[in-house]
This record gives C-alpha cells, structure tokens and sequence, in this order.
C-alpha cells in the first residue's frame, strides 16, 4: 500500500510544519501522524509512517517511536467505531467494567479486536479526563458520559443502525453538575 497526502492534506500539512521555527519542523510530527490517520481509515501504516519520515527529513524509527507511544495512534486497522473504554478508578467504581463486559458480549469480539463486519475495534485506555462524568467511553473524539449498560448498548445498536447516538451525558446532566 502506497500513502502520501492527498492535495487538501499536504496543504495542511505544510501549514502545520510552517508553524515551527527552523531546524524544529520535527516537531510536527505528532499533528503529521493525526492528520495521516484521519485520512488512512483511522489508522498509521508503515507507509505513513515512511511518508512522513521522509517530509520531515527524520528516520522511520523516531517516527515509529512516536506513532508507538502514544495510545492515540493506530498501529493496526481498525474499525468504523473505535469504542475507548477508560479504565482508571473513577470510571471503574462506576461501573465501567460491566459495561464492558456486556458490551465484549453484545459483539462478539475481546479487546483489541474487530468486528467482522469492521464496524467497531474495542480498547482500554488510561484516564479520558472526564472523572466526574465516569463512567466515560470515547466513540472515535466523542464522549459518552453517565453511562449504564442500557444506555451504551443503545448507543451500539443505534450505531450499527446508522443512527447517531447522544455526545455528552447519557444521564441529562449538564457538564458535570451534581445528579439529581
């Protein structure tokens, strides 16, 4: 598989290098490997990783070594939906595991896996950052927040429907103020 920025992608690419001082264009490797997944179906493939090496003059592994680290890069396929289950203590003493849980039931498939039909991969992830809302998944940059297993199963079949779902509190709350 070949990859290089289409013609929209390389005009901001270029943007995004422009922002840095010489001799620091590097440094946009991390907004490079967003932009590259976005448009390689969510994912950064040894050919993006190649490209981008090559547009900031840098090796593959430095570029590997970013793409590597942090979570939000995808080093494999993935699908449609990314569903991120936050894992840490919040989130975990409200109930994040059950659903979970019900949800690895509801398709089939464990963590790190596919769907067959590529409509959704499930992953745990360290803390999301929306503590007070717990229990939190992130539905590829969306949030659902106040979460059951009633209502994230809903958000499932709604998505396999090809209807949206509610971003935000699943509970009506707003922002993060006390339950009712």
């Amino acid at each position: 598989m070949f990859f290089e920025f289409n013609r929209e992608n390389k005009k901001k690419a270029n943007d995004i290098i422009a922002r840095y001082p010489d001799k620091r264009q590097k440094s946009a490797v991390m907004p490079l490997l967003d932009l590259a997944q976005r448009q390689n179906n969510n994912w950064i493939s040894k050919d993006v990783i190649s490209h981008i090496a090559k547009i900031l003059d840098m090796p593959e592994i430095k570029v590997y070594e970013v793409a590597s680290f942090y979570t939000m890069y995808n080093l494999k396929p993935v699908g449609k939906y990314l569903l991120q289950f936050c894992k840490t203590t919040p989130c975990m003493l409200r109930g994040i595991d059950k659903i979970l849980k019900d949800c690895k039931n509801k398709l089939g498939i464990e963590l790190d896996e596919t769907t067959i039909d590529q409509l959704f991969t499930i992953k745990e992830v360290e803390c999301l950052g929306a503590c007070a809302n717990a229990p939190v998944v992130q539905i590829n940059d969306d949030y659902v927040e106040d979460l059951t297993s009633e209502s994230f199963l809903k958000i499932i079949e709604d998505l396999k429907s090809g209807k949206s779902y509610k971003i935000g509190s699943q509970s009506g709350r707003r922002c993060s103020e006390p339950e009712a």
